[in-house]
């Protein structure tokens, strides 16, 4: 009897500690707003905490909406019905099943990713990976691990974080059921900024430039991986990401990513 009573108590006692802890830590947060006012990552305008944008920027942002292609992930001008594909799905030949991004990459959202990467605005990667579980919501239902595009060991000392293990990270705590491994893919050498580069130059910078190593593989042999990143551009960075993956056993690849660089486009083209 004694120690159900105790157990009443105690289960109490943490409840109340809990209470207060979010009680201060809504105080302080809003003592922070206070003093620090939130700011839209685009315009620079004052905005609701978290959001990243005011409501004027996101009214312009275009969202990754279906029909999409089922593997590209691009938008379709039109519906063409179930299983039609999109020309770069068709010419593509690539370890990468299917991708999925939540917006299109314009200067309102490029704000937003450089914000994260760039100018230390973490608290962006919140509203970014609640949208990127949206977009790849049916892709994270079968998934079981998610693996950040990693950084060279130099680029992570300069930059102190990886933005695309940060967003892992987010969405594996939303998603409640899927983990991260930000650890057992390697960027085995540096790679020039992909940057002003033509398709043909970053896939030949990125060639071999991942791996996993032999003693890691066994954490990926017969999973279903999803590649996580900030932006898509042209897919070499993943694809070579994939490549190491599928070499170390993964039984499937996808890739989920905030942004991509893609516009609607008329099926089969």
């Amino acid at each position: 009897m004694n120690s159900a009573v105790d157990q009443e108590r105690s289960s109490r006692r943490t409840g109340n500690s809990k209470h207060a802890f979010g009680l201060l830590h809504r105080f302080l947060a809003g003592i922070v707003d206070l003093l620090l006012p939130p700011q839209c990552a685009a315009c620079g305008s004052r905005t609701g905490g978290g959001l990243g944008l005011c409501p004027d920027c996101w009214s312009k942002v275009d969202f990754i909406e279906p029909p999409l292609c089922p593997l590209s992930g691009r938008p379709f001008i039109y519906d063409p019905g179930e299983g039609i594909l999109s020309a770069a799905a068709l010419a593509r030949s690539t370890q990468i099943e299917c991708v999925r991004g939540a917006v299109q990459f314009d200067e309102v959202t490029r704000n937003l990713v450089h914000g994260l990467k760039y100018r230390d605005r973490h608290e962006l990667a919140d509203v970014m990976s609640r949208l990127m579980q949206r977009a790849g919501a049916g892709l994270l239902q079968q998934a079981d691990v998610l693996v950040p595009v990693p950084l060279h060991r130099r680029r992570l000392w300069e930059r102190r974080f990886n933005q695309s293990a940060i967003l892992a990270a987010k969405i594996a705590r939303l998603q409640g059921m899927v983990s991260v491994d930000a650890l057992s893919l390697c960027r085995a050498r540096p790679t020039r900024a992909q940057v002003g580069l033509n398709l043909t130059e970053r896939r030949r910078n990125v060639r071999g430039a991942f791996q996993v190593p032999a003693a890691a593989a066994s954490r990926f042999r017969g999973k279903r991986v999803i590649l996580v990143d900030d932006v898509w551009t042209t897919g070499s960075t993943v694809e070579a990401c994939a490549d190491a993956l599928v070499e170390a056993g993964a039984e499937r690849v996808d890739v989920l990513v905030f942004a991509m660089v893609c516009r609607a486009v008329t099926p089969g083209s």
